[in-house]
């Protein structure tokens, strides 16, 4: 066994936790987010120590971990939405349950432990096409099914309010090849890189 059971047993707690405080707070729709996939596939990739799915979770939302960490901690210390893009901004609105914004800090630990979960795995190269296309489909049914005020994943614009500069499909199909080239991809690259000899 390669992940202590005193990983997974914690983690699994709080997702199993997390789960109907966010369903209660947002409703379904909400575990749409890229993120929250993340959160919920870490869960059998920790049981089953399965570097493909760890992987999978990976290349697709360490970049964007990353600057919820970034965009979160900055606005933590200046009061300012630094980035622009209104990313963390729900985790200072009195309108959400303090439970809720508790329960949001596994964006703080979730990169480091996928992480640490290729570290001790290694890392899938097939992981960055399986992503891909994961990201596709979810892209496309936030599209057709949710409400654009919610722009799960972004997918009428970058932040808040829906873009309108360009048409929805469109910018919903440079979506789906920008997100992949600027974002899943060089995670891929760099994974590959550091773990190869694992």
């Amino acid at each position: 066994m390669k992940l202590s059971v005193w990983i997974k047993v914690p983690y699994t707690v709080f997702v199993c936790v997390l789960v109907p405080v966010y369903w209660l707070e947002r409703g379904p729709a909400n575990f749409l987010w890229l993120s929250d996939i993340a959160l919920l596939a870490t869960v059998p990739a920790l049981w089953l120590e399965n570097r493909f799915l760890a992987s999978m979770m990976a290349v697709g939302v360490l970049l964007p971990e990353l600057a919820w960490n970034l965009d979160f901690f900055l606005r933590l210390i200046t009061g300012y939405d630094v980035i622009g893009l209104n990313a963390t901004g729900y985790m200072f609105e009195n309108r959400y349950t303090p439970l809720f914004r508790f329960f949001s800090l596994f964006h703080v630990f979730l990169p480091a432990l996928l992480l640490w979960m290729i570290y001790r795995l290694g890392y899938d190269r097939r992981a960055v096409y399986a992503e891909t296309l994961l990201i596709w489909a979810l892209f496309l049914v936030c599209y057709l099914a949710t409400d654009p005020e919610r722009n799960l994943n972004w997918v009428f614009g970058l932040g808040n309010p829906p873009q309108t500069w360009v048409s929805g499909p469109l910018y919903l199909v440079l979506l789906m090849c920008l997100y992949p080239l600027l974002i899943v991809f060089p995670v891929h690259f760099i994974l590959k890189s550091v773990f190869s000899g694992r």
